[in-house]
């Protein structure tokens, strides 16, 4: 029995070689995981198994560079990346709206919502949804990986392609906004 392969070490195949085993590897550690990230972000399956499909087909074709230094993280957090990315451009367009009814969707299928999608689903008519639309896009960014999607800061950094402070900062700044607009 052979060892398995590190995740960088199959990433290197892929690229070097395209070597489709290594390829399989790397869909079968991954792909589950990506796909229950992503439907925590979009309620409709055929869309996140789109974005799965065209995240995995990045890294096969090339298209998506893994750097194994410091700032490129660990394959997770650089595939969630990729995938993150991948659903904004396939959600783009859909805007506040069309992110609330995935969420109101998430709701009806499930017998107890969580504290988050009960905010969300208060979000169109509170006082909430005013301070949340004044906050920065880069603020909400912040918000929505850390809080929303429960994402270390590490990760987060990782996915919004900005500084581990940077991504503290952020969330300082958003949550000092968001209590005075509360309060």
């Amino acid at each position: 029995m052979s060892t398995p392969q590190s995740d960088g070490e199959l990433l290197r195949a892929i690229a070097a070689a395209g070597d489709r085993r290594a390829f399989e590897e790397l869909y079968r550690r991954y792909a589950p995981w990506l796909t229950a990230r992503l439907r925590s972000r979009c309620a409709d399956a055929g869309v996140v198994d789109d974005v799965v499909q065209e995240t995995f087909l990045a890294v096969w074709r090339g298209s998506a560079r893994y750097r194994e230094d410091g700032d490129a993280g660990d394959a997770a957090g650089w595939l969630w990346r990729i995938g993150s990315r991948r659903l904004v451009d396939a959600l783009r367009g859909d805007g506040a709206r069309g992110r609330l009814r995935q969420a109101l969707a998430r709701l009806r299928h499930r017998d107890e919502a969580s504290a988050e999608e009960r905010v969300l689903a208060g979000v169109e008519h509170g006082d909430l949804a005013g301070a949340l639309v004044r906050l920065s896009p880069e603020l909400r960014a912040v918000l929505q990986a850390t809080v929303v999607d429960g994402l270390t800061t590490r990760e987060a950094a990782v996915l919004l392609g900005i500084p581990a402070g940077t991504v503290k900062t952020r969330a300082m700044r958003a949550r000092k906004q968001l209590r005075e607009a509360l309060a």
